[in-house]
């Protein structure tokens, strides 16, 4: 067989693989669906939270250990309240109850010595 032919022959075999393997991937592209979504663009105000009669419980054994941040927020419809007692330090989830938010901080548990501000963060 000559070198022409066996040219010819890889040149055929080349373009079938090819012509297979691009209907394979049209094959997988031709199944693909996108479920119809929407998107959009709004404003509207956002105001603030007052947060009063902060209370902070001390743990009864060691009262170097904080167990507990109550206090009451207006307005009260918050379905989110989370606190944070040292700058840069954990965040603690909260329940509110008609205003009436407590905050157990004891896992990790904080502490008088670190507590050094009280950030509250809300959201309906």
């Amino acid at each position: 067989m000559t070198w022409r032919r066996r040219r010819q022959r890889r040149f055929v075999l080349v373009a079938i693989l090819a012509g297979v393997f691009a209907s394979a991937a049209y094959a997988f592209t031709a199944a693909n669906t996108v479920p119809a979504t929407t998107a959009g663009s709004g404003s509207g105000a956002i105001t603030g939270y007052t947060a009063s009669s902060i209370t902070y419980t001390l743990n009864a054994t060691n009262p170097q250990n904080l167990d507990q941040v109550a206090f009451t927020i207006s307005p009260t419809t918050t379905a989110t309240v989370k606190v944070q007692l040292a700058s840069g330090g954990s965040w603690y989830s909260c329940t509110n109850s008609s205003g009436s938010v407590t905050c157990a901080t004891t896992s990790p548990q904080a502490t008088a010595a670190t507590a050094n501000q009280l950030t509250v963060v809300a959201a309906q």
